[in-house]
């Protein structure tokens, strides 16, 4: 007797290999036999005929690490059929904390919050943070990585300075408890403070404790668009030297002058496979990025975290030093707006309701609506808003996005949070990825373009992440594997999320299953929370 039956789907088992047609059976939250189960019986009995079976997808790069506090159904991803989140990217992570750099170490993260919303983080170490996690129950997996730059808060602050010899030995401290937590890795963020102060050599220190407990490193590299590839080159540096497994995140190349460059970072990475370093990346399918307004400004202004930024914005002398340094393209920091343009930066999410009319309206846009010119309106919003200014750049090249994606190397991740069509994650005017990535590669890239093959982006949506995470029992469908199962219509999986009217489901994704339990079914949310906190064992 099983608990669950799915009948008569086409199986792509995550491998690669070809579809097959054959039954799956479920018991106890793991997949118990996969043949033909017709005389068998089980509690319940889906008919998945006209329709795929395959492994649930993993979210190589998510940033849902607040939002599932307020929402722990995980409305968006779920939907997507994501089973699996990893959380703590780029940099920062909800753990460890330092109690007296908390007040700091929130502000940064506060972009991330619902608008007038506040969580109370009632841990310190990160084994009490995942504990935590395991209280609220949610509806997918979580897998976590330890930020980089939520470490470097808690050791030094937000200052731009070389961490003292007692500052190091703290970092790899932090570090060494995360891991024995089960962080499953170091993520950094290169391009934003406090990533972007520090060295190679101390991320290779660092990176030399997570692989002695057989961890990752997941980088926002230092540049992805003119330093791009020296970019690429000091994540495979970091690599070798740390002997540990590199994720390039989002890997893209920003910018049009940049256009063209994955050329050489894929060509990079697979001779730097060639020599040993084990190198992948993960990509989100759209053309436009998404970070908050203050990234666009020099890092120097940034120091010391908002409160520092928002009184030197209101300083004349040190505004007019920022305006003169973004007028130029530079290699020695990430100057957005050199390369891609006024025209082409959105606003996407604003706190207040006065600025809520320009939510969807380009930076060029609102200096011609009030009058002044670009940057002027770039330093107004970002201290009307108290700092909190959410905005999508469109900066890739659609050749660019299909060249990455056909890499062997290239997993699928978000790069977003989790979000809902109701209550108080509906905020703004998010980037469409929120509610479509996964079947958008599904409908447009594999059943529309032919870019992948059904089998091959499933492969990398699910025993791709979960090999590079060493999640050996998830990401396939064999006897003995979590039921972690996306069941789809491959004929009208598509994403329905537009850049103005983002919050919307996408279409196609019928049931999902998480540990076995059926999470989503004919396409609506059962409200179950079926997830589990996963502990890396390696």
């Amino acid at each position: 007797m099983f608990d669950v039956i799915i009948k008569d789907g086409k199986i792509i088992d995550g491998s690669g290999n070809p579809w097959f047609n054959r039954d799956v059976g479920i018991k106890n939250g793991k997949i118990a036999k996969i043949g033909r189960l017709a005389h068998s019986e089980a509690e319940k009995i889906i008919d998945a005929k006209g329709y795929v079976v395959c492994p649930g997808f993993i979210d190589m790069h998510s940033h849902s690490d607040l939002s599932v506090f307020f929402n722990p159904k995980l409305e968006s991803t779920i939907r997507q059929g994501i089973t699996t989140l990893v959380v703590g990217n780029c940099g920062i992570s909800l753990a460890p904390i330092n109690p007296e750099m908390k007040d700091l170490l929130m502000k940064e993260i506060s972009s991330f919050l619902p608008i007038c919303e506040e969580l109370e983080m009632d841990w310190i170490k990160f084994d009490e943070y995942l504990s935590r996690l395991e209280e609220i129950g949610v509806s997918a997996n979580i897998a976590t990585l330890v930020g980089h730059g939520t470490v470097r808060i808690a050791a030094m602050g937000l200052e731009d300075r070389d961490p003292a010899r007692k500052e190091m030995e703290e970092m790899k401290s932090l570090v060494a408890e995360a891991m024995e937590a089960g962080a499953f890795g170091l993520s950094t963020g290169l391009i934003y403070p406090p990533g972007t102060y520090s060295k190679t050599d101390e991320i290779i220190e660092l990176c030399k404790v997570v692989a002695k407990y057989g961890g990752i490193y997941a980088s926002h590299i230092r540049s992805e668009r003119a330093g791009l590839i020296e970019a690429v080159k000091e994540a495979l540096t970091i690599g070798e030297k740390a002997k540990i497994p590199v994720e390039i995140s989002h890997h893209k190349a920003a910018g049009r002058s940049n256009w063209g460059k994955t050329v050489e970072t894929l060509k990079l990475m697979e001779e730097a496979r060639a020599g040993g370093v084990d190198v992948t990346c993960d990509q989100y399918p759209y053309n436009a990025g998404m970070t908050s307004l203050a990234t666009l400004l020099p890092p120097w202004i940034r120091e010391g975290g908002i409160d520092k930024m928002l009184e030197r914005l209101r300083n004349p002398e040190e505004r007019e030093r920022a305006r003169e340094e973004m007028r130029q393209s530079s290699k020695e920091w990430e100057n957005l707006v050199a390369d891609c343009g006024w025209e082409n930066i959105y606003v996407s999410a604003v706190s207040s309701d006065k600025n809520k009319p320009l939510e969807g309206k380009s930076l060029a846009e609102i200096a011609k609506i009030r009058g002044k010119d670009e940057f002027t309106v770039l330093c107004d919003l970002l201290i009307e808003e108290k700092g909190r200014v959410a905005i999508i750049l469109f900066i890739m090249d659609k050749d660019d996005i299909r060249r990455v994606m056909r890499s062997r190397l290239q997993m699928v991740g978000t790069d977003c949070w989790a979000s809902a069509p109701y209550g108080i994650l509906r905020v703004g005017k998010p980037h469409p990825r929120f509610y479509g990535t996964y079947p958008r590669i599904l409908g447009r890239y594999v059943r529309e373009e032919g870019v992948l093959t059904l089998e091959e982006a499933v492969r990398k949506m699910t025993s791709l992440p979960a090999q590079r995470l060493g999640l050996m029992d998830r990401g396939l469908l064999r006897p003995g594997m979590w039921a972690d199962i996306v069941i789809f219509d491959p004929d009208r999986v598509i994403d329905k999320a537009t850049y103005q009217n983002p919050h919307q489901y996408p279409e196609g994704i019928e049931y999902v299953l998480v540990n076995g339990k059926i999470v989503v079914e004919k396409r609506e949310h059962k409200g179950i929370p079926a997830g589990k906190i996963l502990r890396c064992k390696n």
